[in-house]
């Protein structure tokens, strides 16, 4: 199943994160916290301005974000769990 984001949303991926910290602990399930960045997936066509124009997004497929904790709608894609955010959620771009 292939997903289109519309508009100004975009699909993402979590990045998954290191289940040890620097001191080499194994990190519990129960006491990770969600991870905030993701790979973009596919993105929509932009947003619409009320005469009409299309404003194109600032970000592509193949970027990796940093998102709000409690942004976006989680949804499965073929069993993967994915995220779909506005653009206006997504807090930055890391280079």
């Amino acid at each position: 199943m292939n997903v289109r984001p519309l508009q100004d949303r975009i699909l993402v991926r979590r990045v998954e994160e290191v289940e040890k910290t620097r001191g080499g602990l194994f990190i519990p399930d129960s006491a990770k916290e969600r991870p905030l960045e993701a790979n973009v997936i596919a993105v929509g066509a932009g947003k619409k301005t009320d005469d009409g124009k299309l404003i194109p997004l600032d970000v592509k497929a193949g970027d990796r974000i940093l998102f709000g904790k409690y942004s976006g709608t989680e949804i499965k894609v073929d069993g993967v769990e994915h995220v779909i955010l506005r653009e206006d959620e997504v807090l930055g771009i890391i280079g």
